[in-house]
């Protein structure tokens, strides 16, 4: 199987984008983290939530096909893929079945929100709690590009509280907020310029 530094040179070759590259590693944290919740392989759920939005920026139109292609071509587990296809049922016809499926599907969205609200905040992700997500839910102008139908429908598949869901994905984000650049501290230190 091939392993997490195989998709990171994947993602650096296709994702210049360093928005986007930041997406899919708090996605990838999130989803681990639901790995370790829900007694799923780690290892095997971080590379879909890894590389779900690999062709997002080179083909938008065909998103995740390509993606999806490639992984096929390097040996990617069908589990991997599956979860790919099934992130985006309304183009690819694949619902989300497995329970890495909806985690993923339930994490991809949320975690995009759940950033967007760190980097609006003094202390980032330090002391990020549930209600404040929730309020940005309501808020359609904040993060305008997270559509809240999917995150409607990630709450629905998770079959959690969305209170506990949203928990969940900051813990994920949280354990991996140094690297993301999400704690406090580097919040800081990026508006200072240092």
């Amino acid at each position: 199987m091939p392993d997490r530094q195989d998709a990171l040179e994947l993602l650096h070759e296709w994702v210049p984008n360093p928005n986007l590259r930041a997406h899919m590693l708090a996605v990838e944290a999130a989803v681990r983290h639901y790995a370790d919740l829900r007694g799923g392989d780690p290892d095997l759920w971080g590379l879909a939530g890894l590389l779900h939005d690999l062709d997002w920026e080179a083909h938008p139109e065909e998103h995740p096909l390509k993606a999806v292609d490639a992984l096929r071509e390097r040996n990617y587990p069908e589990e991997v893929i599956h979860a790919i296809l099934a992130h985006r049922p309304d183009f690819t016809g694949v619902e989300p079945e497995t329970e890495l499926d909806r985690v993923l599907y339930a994490c991809d969205e949320l975690s995009g929100l759940v950033v967007a609200c760190c980097l609006v905040r003094p202390n980032g992700i330090d002391d990020l709690k549930p209600k404040s997500v929730t309020k940005k839910i309501k808020d359609k102008a904040f993060a305008a590009g997270v559509d809240r139908d999917d995150v409607q429908r990630g709450i629905e598949l998770i079959g959690l509280e969305r209170s506990v869901h949203i928990q969940n994905v900051i813990d994920g984000i949280r354990a991996e907020a140094e690297a993301l650049g999400l704690r406090g501290e580097d919040l800081a230190r990026q508006r200072s310029g240092g």
